[in-house]
């Protein structure tokens, strides 16, 4: 997360470790007697501004469990990540050994993450997973189908090492596309980054992903069907008002735009719902209909929260000079065991 805003999550943790995310539910709900939803000139509810959807609450329900976390068990999930930030940003220790040869030297530091400081809280409840539908807060059973895709994939993939030719690479990685952020549907990316950009105008409604500054544009308006055979990155969009809620249907979704690990069928359509809530607030619903790929339809709420912090541009590996570096080292490595010798920057 941004220094400054786990800096401050960490001061509020000593000062009052007693403030679980339930008091703030009931806060707001009070001050949204009196609060007004902010509209743009045509009179529709202001979405533009930056905002975020890093949240604790994971995706899908543990098994066995409710649908609202208790006061302790906020307080709880909401301590470790200040704990655990303490732990990360503290001073290395100077004399500790040098780390094992061939072992992994770690990535970022805890300044770095962004996994998200709160539960997420929708209609005052503290929910213990984003998903809602079905019932049971899981994502239903996948096809025959669904299964026989993914296998096919894998099948696909596996003569070939992940680091034999730039296509092995993700999407994300070659800069071309990250996908869940910007969705649809929209889920958090989970480690970091789960930040948007919204632009709003009377005719469209553009959220721009911080994760390799996906921009995703949606039409607000009559819909414009496109054939079945054209599926973009981000399937094609558009947008109904009912009344102050934000309706956006897509279909001719891209098979490469995987959800949930399985790419849709040509089918598939994705329902979202924007409300505005309160001040720092929209609640975004989803569902997930393709019965080629699910056992039934599915979707969830999740909270996008106000972001007071800027949204920095997202370089990505500056002109791919990083995925240069990962193919010449994975070949450099396949020149030193044909050889027989051993890679000297290691001994």
């Amino acid at each position: 997360m941004r220094f400054s805003a786990l800096l401050f999550a960490v001061l509020c943790a000593t000062v009052a470790p007693a403030l679980a995310s339930t008091a703030v539910a009931q806060a707001r709900t009070s001050d949204a007697e009196e609060w007004q939803v902010p509209r743009t000139a045509d009179g529709r509810p202001d979405f533009h501004g930056n905002w975020t959807n890093s949240t604790l609450t994971p995706f899908e329900r543990r098994e066995g469990s409710g649908p609202v976390y208790t006061a302790e068990e906020v307080a709880a999930l909401e301590q470790r990540p200040v704990d655990r930030f303490i732990r990360g940003t503290a001073p290395s220790d100077p004399d500790r050994p040098a780390p094992t040869a061939g072992t992994s030297v770690g990535t970022y530091n805890e300044v770095y993450w962004e996994r998200g400081t709160r539960v997420a809280i929708v209609n005052g409840e503290a929910r213990t997973s984003l998903v809602t539908n079905p019932a049971n807060g899981r994502v239903p059973a996948r096809t025959p189908e669904a299964e026989r895709l993914v296998q096919e994939r894998r099948d696909l993939r596996s003569p070939f090492g992940q680091y034999d030719h730039p296509e092995m690479r993700p999407l994300g990685e070659r800069c071309i596309f990250f996908g869940s952020p910007s969705g649809p549907p929209m889920f958090p990316v989970g480690a970091y980054n789960s930040n948007y950009l919204i632009v709003q105008t009377a005719d469209y409604l553009m959220i721009m992903s911080e994760m390799v500054h996906d921009a995703r544009i949606i039409r607000i308006g009559e819909p414009n069907p496109m054939p079945k055979s054209l599926r973009p990155y981000f399937g094609n969009s558009w947008g109904r008002w009912e009344g102050d809620v934000l309706v956006v249907e897509t279909t001719n979704l891209s098979p490469l735009q995987l959800i949930r690990g399985v790419p849709p069928s040509e089918d598939a359509r994705v329902v979202e719902r924007f409300t505005r809530v309160d001040e720092e607030t929209i609640l975004y619903e989803f569902t997930v209909d393709d019965p080629a790929r699910w056992t039934q339809s599915w979707g969830g709420q999740i909270p996008i929260n106000q972001l007071h912090a800027r949204v920095y541009e997202y370089a990505c590996h500056e002109g791919n000079y990083s995925l240069t570096g990962v193919l010449s080292g994975a070949r450099y490595q396949e020149r030193m065991e044909a050889q027989g010798a051993s890679d000297s920057r290691r001994d």
